[in-house]
C-alpha cells in the first residue's frame, strides 16, 4: 500500500534532521539507533538482506529491521517525535 505524504511532513522532517545534527550533546546510543532506524526507514523503506559487519553495523541493521513495516508516513513522523523529544531533553 503507497501512503502519500504531504509536502508539510517532509518539510517538517527535513528540519528535524537538520536539527538532529545540531544538538549540542551527543544522544544516547539507544537514541541514535532510533533516530537511524526511523531515518533510513522513511527514506528507503524496509531493510532487505542480512546483518553483516562488526558490532556496530550489526547494531544498525537490527535497529532498522526492528521498524520493518512501518509506512514512510509513520517514520517520518517518530522521527520528528524522537528529535523533538531530544531537543527538549538537551
Amino acid at each position: 500500500m503507497l501512503e502519500k505524504v504531504s509536502q508539510t511532513l517532509r518539510i517538517k522532517f527535513r528540519r528535524a534532521s537538520k536539527r538532529a545534527q545540531n544538538l549540542s550533546s551527543k544522544p544516547s546510543n539507544e537514541f541514535l539507533l532510533k533516530l537511524y532506524a526511523l531515518y533510513k526507514q522513511a527514506n528507503e523503506g524496509d531493510c532487505v538482506g542480512k546483518a553483516s559487519g562488526g558490532i556496530r553495523d550489526r547494531a544498525k541493521w537490527k535497529a532498522w529491521n526492528s521498524v520493518h513495516g512501518t509506512s514512510k508516513f509513520d517514520a517520518m513522523t517518530k522521527y520528528c517525535e524522537v528529535v523533538d523529544k531530544l531537543v527538549s531533553m538537551d
